[in-house]
């Protein structure tokens, strides 16, 4: 795989797949331009060799097209981010789009409408994303969130490149980040998973346990694993059809002497928006209480294992962190991986509520890195090679 950094674009056309799948407001204002700015690194590289400069991304899962998803709303974002005017291509398709392209001067920009108006796209369409790859000479990719698709745009296209595809600046980032938890971490290598459900995290739990030292599991997902183990979780969520797999895991981080940690005790209610709390032994919940987050005395503990860690990954909040009443847990386990990454610990946060969390709660600068891409993240974690990745390294003869 090669870097854009290894080359210099100088009056070269370079077409690059950034992940622009920013939230929208009900007015179309963009209210977190973070993955924007992520790319910044890659297009300002791009702009100083005095390259022509043709942007893509999806935005949503459009049903065809749509005013809402389209990437014109986030024109203005994008133009502020860059600091420069930037063109708009309304349809891919377009004769025009052609023409505006060919006439596309160095450092100039363009960006492509929603790549997923268009079937071909999420089809992988050999035509359309030969369409795509007709725009430039050179193929860049730095969209993480995206490479675990076998979209269009991330991987097909890239068989139209040979030698002359590369890595932006923000996918190297990503691959290094996950490198030093699954090869280079140094030890103890400390995974601290939340969330609502075990089932969407047990491939992930699984090959955790061959390199991990210390797996916290809390939020919703912890009941399953207490239910398991013969513990009464009250109304707690839980999946019954994953009560087996929980009891195979637990199993199994005995075998490869994996520490496994559940809360021992948890904020309890009647319900989300009863404001009376009560903490219970999370084994001994009462039958018409609900756990929501994680008690004072599994802080404590969580606090000691993550400042012990010498490498951290950080996948779900352990609460319901959206209800300030239940987010305690989820600040405190921020704060304790803040300070054990000040105290030199590596810490990369990844998945969508916890990247949520550490933004609401003001811990972006605070832990080493939070990756832009949950599933593709995750994906790597269980050891899968990300289609739009391993696109960028082979040769097509």
């Amino acid at each position: 795989m090669k870097s854009i950094e290894q080359k210099n674009f100088k009056n070269k056309k370079v077409i690059v797949r950034v992940d622009f799948n920013v939230p929208l407001d009900d007015n179309n204002n963009v209210t977190d331009s973070s993955r924007i700015k992520a790319s910044l690194p890659t297009v300002n590289k791009l702009v100083s060799d005095g390259a022509s400069i043709i942007l893509m991304s999806h935005l949503g899962r459009p049903k065809g097209i749509t005013g809402k998803l389209s990437l014109k709303n986030i024109l203005g974002d994008v133009e502020t981010v860059f600091k420069q005017k930037i063109q708009f291509a309304e349809d891919i398709l377009d004769p025009m789009t052609e023409v505006k392209i060919k006439n596309l001067k160095p450092k100039e920009i363009i960006l492509l409408e929603n790549l997923r108006f268009y079937k071909g796209e999420e089809n992988g369409d050999y035509d359309f994303a030969k369409k795509l790859s007709s725009f430039a000479e050179f193929y860049v990719n730095d969209a993480f969130g995206t490479s675990h698709r076998a979209h269009a745009s991330t991987t097909i296209i890239a068989q139209f490149f040979n030698n002359k595809k590369f890595s932006g600046i923000l996918l190297n980032k990503e691959v290094e980040s996950i490198k030093k938890i699954l090869k280079n971490g140094k030890k103890p290598v400390l995974a601290i998973l939340g969330g609502a459900k075990v089932s969407s995290k047990i491939s992930v739990i699984k090959s955790l346990i061959q390199f991990a030292d210390d797996i916290i599991i809390g939020g919703g997902m912890a009941f399953t694993f207490v239910k398991s183990m013969g513990g009464l979780i009250g109304k707690s969520i839980f999946e019954e059809d994953k009560i087996e797999e929980a009891t195979k895991i637990v199993e199994l981080a005995k075998q490869k002497n994996v520490n496994l940690y559940f809360p021992s005790d948890v904020i309890c209610s009647k319900s989300l928006s009863n404001d009376k709390l009560r903490t219970c032994d999370i084994a001994k919940i009462p039958n018409n209480l609900e756990g929501f987050d994680a008690g004072p005395e599994s802080l404590k503990q969580f606090h000691n294992i993550i400042m012990n860690a010498k490498t951290i990954l950080w996948n779900g909040p352990v609460g319901v962190f959206e209800e300030d009443k239940f987010s305690k847990g989820t600040i405190m386990v921020g704060n304790s991986v803040s300070e054990s990454t000040k105290k030199g610990a590596f810490s990369l946060v990844g998945g969508g509520d916890s990247v949520a969390a550490v933004k609401k709660f003001n811990f972006q600068n605070k832990v080493s890195y939070i990756s832009t891409g949950g599933g593709a993240m995750l994906e790597s974690i269980e050891g899968k090679e990300l289609p739009g990745i391993k696109a960028l390294s082979e040769k097509i003869v």
